[in-house]
């Protein structure tokens, strides 16, 4: 939920504040600097929950925690890649793709009740699937919209 929230608000006060300045970009500016922020808030749960979220991993892949923190890296690599205009298009193809490889670890994480901030708390349950999944695909819809049509 908070990443949605990071998203809109930062979008919001892009366009809010844009048209205020000199600095104006528009709709598809602010639409994939909101996205990179997002990514860059997602990126520093990656570390510092990374024993949290290794456990999100399937028990059969190993490396969990090295994982954590290379889709950690690849996300603020994909934040900036957004930011220029030139690798724009192909940040947003390789991020679409990214966001539908790690939706079974959500999907896993769900099932198996894990709180991804808390490993000693109970994490939410399949119930969480409700919002996860249709803001997996509000996301890639988003980046699809800004960054590649």
């Amino acid at each position: 939920m908070k990443p949605l929230f990071v998203l809109l608000i930062v979008y919001v006060a892009i366009l809010a504040f844009g048209s205020h300045t000199n600095f104006d970009k528009g709709n598809i500016f602010a639409g994939n600097m909101a996205m990179a922020v997002m990514l860059l808030f997602t990126a520093i749960g990656h570390f510092k929950f990374k024993t949290s979220m290794a456990a999100m991993i399937p028990l059969f892949i190993p490396k969990k925690v090295e994982i954590v923190i290379f889709t950690g890296i690849l996300e603020i690599l994909f934040a900036i890649g957004l930011g220029i205009e030139v690798t724009r298009y192909y940040t947003g193809i390789a991020l679409i793709v990214f966001l539908l490889a790690i939706l079974p670890a959500n999907i896993y994480a769900a099932k198996n009740r894990i709180n991804y901030e808390n490993l000693f708390k109970a994490g939410p349950g399949v119930k969480y699937l409700w919002f996860r999944i249709p803001f997996q695909f509000f996301l890639i819809a988003w980046v699809w919209y800004f960054s590649i049509r």
